[in-house]
């Protein structure tokens, strides 16, 4: 699996999506891929990040992670999103990171690449699934090849059950649920897939 390459791609304000991209990155790694971390550029003022200490401290924490690049979709064979919901959507940075992929689209570079998502919010119910699924839309339209987790291990209902993509409650304390092994299944399953389809295998 030496020469499969997975990018986990993340927007983070206050640490959680960036949490759920380190777990998938080291499940990357682990499972034997060439694995590159990188955020999405932010793109909000930075003196709506410097009202936030939460914002602020991730902000500066993660300044040594390189940002996500259209060649880096390019470069992959697999993604993993890992993106919060605002209002039942992707953060303003992701839409505006994806608005940047029309020339790989339109060479149909973005086909047939393994994608899976994950999300978080600030509650329970709080759009989590309806961002995974808008994730899901885009990647339709890439003629990528959507992989879910679904039910295919028990970790799943440990985090919540949510069979679209791995979801998150963030607060102040920190993530809610016991995720931990379900990101890193999920990204696992990314790349087995991904696998699958380079070597034509597969329960089919």
């Amino acid at each position: 699996m030496a020469d499969l390459n997975l990018a986990v791609i993340y927007y983070s304000s206050t640490g959680t999506n960036h949490q759920m991209a380190q777990w998938a990155e080291e499940a990357g790694n682990d499972a034997g891929a060439n694995v590159r971390l990188r955020k999405i550029p932010e793109t909000a003022p930075m003196e709506a990040i410097e009202s936030n200490p939460a914002w602020k401290e991730n902000y500066d924490k993660t300044q040594n992670i390189e940002e996500a690049a259209v060649e880096d979709l390019e470069w992959a064979d697999a993604i993993v999103f890992s993106v919060p919901t605002r209002f039942g959507v992707e953060a303003s940075q992701f839409r505006a990171f994806i608005d940047t992929t029309g020339g790989l689209w339109a060479q149909g570079k973005l086909m047939n690449k393994v994608v899976s998502a994950m999300s978080s919010a600030q509650n329970p119910h709080g759009g989590q699934e309806a961002t995974v699924l808008s994730v899901y839309k885009t990647m339709a339209h890439w003629g990528a090849i959507i992989v879910p987790p679904g039910y295919s291990d028990p970790v799943q209902f440990e985090a919540g059950g949510n069979p679209y993509g791995v979801s998150a409650t963030a607060t102040e304390n920190g993530i809610v649920e016991d995720i931990e092994d379900a990101v890193k299944h999920q990204a696992r399953r990314t790349v087995e897939v991904a696998e699958w389809l380079r070597h034509g295998q597969g329960n089919g």
